[in-house]
């Protein structure tokens, strides 16, 4: 149990909150919803834009802000933006130039919209469910750089992502966030734009301090988050680096694993 009691619940989306075909089981929603029903108010943070998130805070019967880009924008549930933060137009041309090679399909999240290459990519319908958009394809991605929210480098040699991940991080330093956010998934954001900074700024705008916050994620880019939340629940079918990190680990989310840790760890920490 967390040294005070929890007064603020953050998770993430994919691989936490949905199932594998991005559906949000009942089993999840009637916890979640226990966690409101006891005053405590849930958010969300996750790497999706925040077309692919409104649909579930509202299901969910959330009221407060969410953060989308893995914290870059905060957003109401009804859409309504309260900030925003990109990447610089220079740094986004550079992480451009890492990602656009071959066997990485570069994505670009800029302007509301999707840009994509390669209309075969095997991706294009998962992300589609995760992201509520259309992707725009025949696009020159460096044109559309002076408000990019997130550039993606696609593959499916996890290898090779993890291998440019750190020559990413290494050449734009401090100027951007590079992780995975899902093994054939590298996301490039701005400095700020990180699930750690992410749940600072949530908890100030519900005034909770993080010695208070408990939040679920399931990979490596959540491990940000972790690190400065009271209480961190991993799902069960995160990496073991992952689930190392965490206070604790719950079931899959195959097995609605929030709800198991709502359950299990979160509701019996609101109460000192």
């Amino acid at each position: 149990m967390s040294a005070r009691p929890i007064r603020l619940l953050i998770s993430d989306i994919d691989g936490t909150l949905v199932r594998r075909d991005k559906s949000l089981s009942d089993g999840v929603v009637a916890a979640v919803r226990r966690v409101l029903s006891a005053g405590i108010p849930v958010s969300l943070i996750s790497a999706r834009p925040p077309s692919g998130m409104l649909w579930i805070a509202q299901r969910l019967g959330l009221e407060g802000p969410i953060a989308a880009f893995n914290g870059g924008t905060v957003v109401m549930p009804d859409g309504r933006v309260v900030s925003q933060a990109t990447l610089d137009p220079a740094t986004a041309a550079a992480a451009l130039a890492r990602i656009d090679r071959a066997g990485v399909t570069p994505w670009l999240f800029a302007y509301g919209k999707w840009y994509a290459r390669d209309r075969t990519n095997s991706n294009l319908g998962r992300e589609k469910l995760a992201a509520g958009l259309e992707p725009i394809f025949d696009v020159d991605l460096s044109a559309h750089l002076d408000q990019a929210d997130k550039l993606v480098g696609v593959s499916a040699d996890h290898d090779l992502l993890a291998t440019i991940e750190a020559e990413t991080q290494t050449v734009l330093g401090k100027n951007a966030t590079v992780a995975r956010s899902q093994p054939y998934y590298l996301d490039i954001t701005g400095p700020d734009a990180n699930k750690g900074a992410g749940v600072a700024t949530l908890a100030a705008a519900y005034g909770v301090p993080l010695s208070a916050v408990a939040v679920l994620g399931d990979q490596r880019n959540d491990l940000p988050m972790f690190a400065r939340a009271a209480m961190s629940v991993a799902m069960g079918q995160a990496p073991e680096a992952v689930r190392a990190a965490a206070s604790h680990v719950a079931l899959s989310s195959e097995e609605d694993g929030v709800a198991d840790a709502i359950d299990r760890f979160v509701l019996p920490a609101i109460v000192a």
